[in-house]
């Protein structure tokens, strides 16, 4: 195995990682501006209020990715395992 097929290996395995957590990334990113502008303008400062649907927005956001976030992963997979003769010269 030659130091670029390792490289290739773990930059296949970094951008797979990236793209399953963009998403929910962006989803956290976006619940939490619209909480803190609501907060901004109803007055209300308290931690629970940002908490809840903050994570409301996580859980229901990985439960409609989870189909896709799955396929990605099996496919990875599925890649990695399928050359696997190559790897092991």
């Amino acid at each position: 195995m030659t130091p670029q097929v390792v490289v290739d290996i773990i930059r296949q395995a970094l951008m797979t990682t990236f793209w399953l957590g963009l998403p929910l990334l962006a989803i956290g990113f976006v619940a939490g501006i619209v909480i803190s502008l609501i907060q901004i303008a109803t007055s209300i400062q308290d931690a629970s209020f940002s908490t809840v649907p903050r994570l409301g927005a996580f859980l229901a956001g990985l439960v409609l990715l989870m189909p896709w976030m799955l396929a990605k992963l099996m496919d990875y997979t599925t890649a990695i395992l399928g050359n696997l003769e190559r790897y092991a010269r």
